[in-house]
């Protein structure tokens, strides 16, 4: 794809959410594309929801509805996602106590 191309594809986003409870799989609480996936990005950095720009895992999102769980198939790729997200809040949390 030209970067004439990327410029003129609409945005799409998938929000997911998980509650940490083990007999439950990450849900999809958000999709959009163009306007809509712009909102939901800028709605994410209102609130410092980390985003992670992954076009193959956003293809196998994409599919999915709001409300649905997340597909078996990407179970491995967001559980990463999940870990690198907890411990970056970890780390977030470890230097607001240093700052105290």
């Amino acid at each position: 794809m030209s970067e004439r191309d990327a410029q003129h594809t609409p945005r799409e986003a998938v929000g997911l959410r998980y509650e940490g409870d083990e007999s439950s799989a990450p849900r999809v609480i958000a999709r959009g594309r163009g306007e809509l996936a712009e909102r939901i990005l800028a709605v994410a950095e209102e609130h410092g929801v980390p985003v992670r720009r992954d076009p193959d895992l956003l293809q196998l999102l994409a599919v999915s509805q709001v409300g649905d769980e997340i597909p078996t198939e990407v179970y491995g790729a967001v559980a990463q996602l999940i870990s690198f997200l907890w411990r970056l809040n970890a780390e977030g949390a470890d230097e607001l106590d240093l700052a105290s």
